[in-house]
């Protein structure tokens, strides 16, 4: 009980308010654009080619379940764009520390900057730089590979016109709720 009332110490006062979220469903391939309980759009996606679970290590290639948030925007991203995560979050950063995977340096790091409503670190043992991008340079074989197959390093990609379309729903700190 000691411990959960020290992990809750760390959850932000107020989350960010917005308007919109983003659900996404690795096991069906799909984002969904939220507006409270109204489904706004859905897009077709190709998540991280190391099949299911939830993100662990660096290079496991799998793309993280749980609750995070948009942190920033890249427009000059070789995906063509790119919007990160705050991965790892909390819970994460739990696992990693009870699992030897992080010290409790980096631990306290990463739940300090959750509290904050900050970027997490990204170069920890638990890997980084998970976000949602597009394809970037376009080519017939790159388009029939998204539509078949799961083929990033963990992030979450659309098409170019459709992360472009995304755009229009969020904002630094939209929430991205990622489950199997």
């Amino acid at each position: 009980m000691t411990l959960l009332l020290w992990l809750l110490q760390f959850i932000p006062a107020s989350a960010s308010c917005n308007d919109y979220e983003l659900l996404i469903h690795k096991n069906n391939q799909s984002l969904i654009v939220k507006e409270g309980k109204h489904i706004v759009k859905t897009f077709h996606i190709a998540t991280g080619k190391g099949g299911n679970g939830t993100k662990r290590l660096l290079g496991d290639k799998k793309t993280p379940i749980g609750v995070y948030r948009i942190m920033d925007f890249k427009a000059d991203s070789k995906f063509y764009f790119f919007m990160l995560l705050d991965y790892p979050n909390l819970i994460d950063a739990w696992y990693g520390y009870k699992n030897e995977v992080i010290t409790a340096s980096e631990f306290k790091k990463i739940a300090s900057a959750y509290k904050n409503q900050q970027m997490p670190p990204q170069d920890t043992a638990l890997g980084g730089y998970i976000g949602i991008h597009g394809l970037g340079e376009l080519t017939e074989q790159k388009l029939s590979i998204h539509q078949d197959f799961n083929w990033t390093e963990g992030c979450i990609a659309l098409t170019n016109d459709q992360i472009n379309e995304l755009r229009q729903y969020v904002r630094k700190g939209t929430p991205v709720v990622i489950q199997e």
